[in-house]
């Protein structure tokens, strides 16, 4: 007998479960259903790809192949992985101008957005992908209050 053999089983879907279990989640599985997620996938972790890709800053223009791979991992681990953006803001564009004054403001918007809809989508867990001062801290922000 091994340690593993006592263990309590491990819920890999605190969450998810909340909009894909039960005959009430018809209507949330069918518009999951719409971004193709099928019959197999209820009983699989729900993973998101929070990225802060963009084709305005070079620091964030390659996440969008990041993110594909971390898609593959999610997959290739039994979870579903479901991407979503956030914004960003670049200091090197907005300096020297009032779109300076975003600069700051848009971590706390970057936190927010993943906040949200981690919260209103019911993630399991999620994968922040950030390329900048702003939006790096921001990913760490989000997954310190989930």
């Amino acid at each position: 007998m091994t340690g593993r053999d006592n263990a309590t089983p491990v819920n890999v879907k605190p969450r998810s479960r909340d909009v894909t279990d039960g005959i009430q989640k018809a209507a949330s599985r069918a518009m999951l259903r719409a971004v193709g997620l099928g019959d197999d996938d209820w009983v699989k972790p729900q993973v998101a790809i929070a990225s802060s890709w963009n084709e305005v800053t070079p620091c964030n223009v390659s996440l969008k192949r990041l993110a594909a791979r971390a898609k593959i991992g999610v997959r290739d681990a039994g979870g579903v992985a479901l991407e979503f953006g956030t914004i960003t803001v670049s200091d090197g564009i907005s300096m020297g101008h009032e779109g300076m004054r975003a600069s700051l403001v848009s971590r706390e918007v970057i936190c927010d957005s993943v906040e949200t809809v981690m919260h209103a989508e019911r993630f399991d867990g999620f994968v922040g992908l950030a390329g900048c001062d702003k939006s790096i801290p921001a990913m760490l922000m989000a997954a310190a209050r989930l």
